[in-house]
């Protein structure tokens, strides 16, 4: 349990309240914050599941957290078991940040096995509730609060979810709301992708890989310095190039590093592949920086 004193009000007209929030049909008249209240600010995208996950899930929700902090995006959930959970440590092992939309007051721990998960949250992310302290959970705050988090983000992300999950609701709401609504496609034979399936054809936008995302933001995807690391010396010199000129051809790249159009297109086809190039109008440039 929090002390009092550590809880924080934010009222709406405040200066720090969430701007995007305040476009939403039914803002909350308060936010009671625990945490660094700065990240209401910033640029967010909603990561959100059920509660019962498979182990395909749980790694998608781990790697959306994770590349959402590598692109400056906090991620917001509401910190229920499953999806929501893995996507809240996706950005905290990344080193990024995070918000917890909580069903309950910010000093009740809910659902409990999520203590240590919570205890970070506060002290790394900022955990929020438009209820007071003190409130325990009901069924009617869950769907309350679910658009609380498609309205904190610019975007949704629903990464696994059956028929009655929570998650369609906080789609439904998203897209209500004017915002994008992403979806990762799943086996069509599994319970846990029915929901997400169903959202596809619907509407929602379909996740071919993650970066799908962060382009669909208009945001240019970050590259891992791993994934950088791992590049060859010759798809390295290739990339540099492109990366510092701009858009190239290959007939500039040829002549940078003395070798055959044939030579380079085999290495920007890898760099393709690896998302970390494209083409447009015969120019290639850096997909991801």
């Amino acid at each position: 349990m929090y002390k009092k004193e550590s809880i924080r009000i934010i009222s709406k007209g405040d200066r720090n309240y969430p701007p995007l929030l305040l476009e939403i049909p039914d803002p909350p008249e308060k936010l009671y914050c625990t945490g660094d209240v700065k990240l209401l600010g910033k640029p967010s995208l909603a990561v959100v599941g059920s509660r019962k996950c498979s182990e395909y899930g749980r790694r998608v929700a781990m790697k959306t957290g994770s590349e959402a902090a590598r692109n400056n995006l906090v991620v917001v959930s509401g910190m229920a078991k499953g999806i929501d959970s893995f996507g809240h440590l996706g950005a905290l092992n990344a080193g990024g940040k995070t918000i917890a939309v909580l069903g309950c007051g910010v000093d009740v721990c809910y659902p409990k096995e999520n203590r240590k998960l919570y205890e970070r949250i506060a002290a790394e992310g900022l955990i929020i509730s438009e209820y007071p302290p003190g409130t325990e959970p009901a069924p009617y705050t869950f769907p309350q609060r679910n658009r609380i988090i498609s309205g904190l983000s610019m975007a949704t992300v629903v990464v696994e979810a059956g028929t009655n999950s929570g998650a369609l609701i906080t789609a439904e709401i998203a897209a209500a709301q004017g915002r994008e609504v992403f979806a990762v496609p799943g086996n069509i034979t599994s319970q846990y992708s029915l929901g997400t399936n169903k959202l596809i054809a619907d509407g929602a936008r379909p996740i071919a890989v993650i970066d799908d995302i962060f382009t669909a933001m208009g945001l240019t995807p970050a590259v891992s310095e791993a994934l950088l690391e791992e590049l060859g010396a010759d798809e390295q010199a290739v990339y540099s190039i492109i990366k510092e000129n701009g858009e190239v051809s290959v007939d500039f790249i040829c002549r940078m590093l003395d070798k055959t159009p044939v030579f380079v297109n085999g290495i920007v086809t890898v760099l393709e592949m690896k998302g970390l190039v494209a083409y447009n109008l015969g120019k290639i440039f850096v997909a991801k920086f």
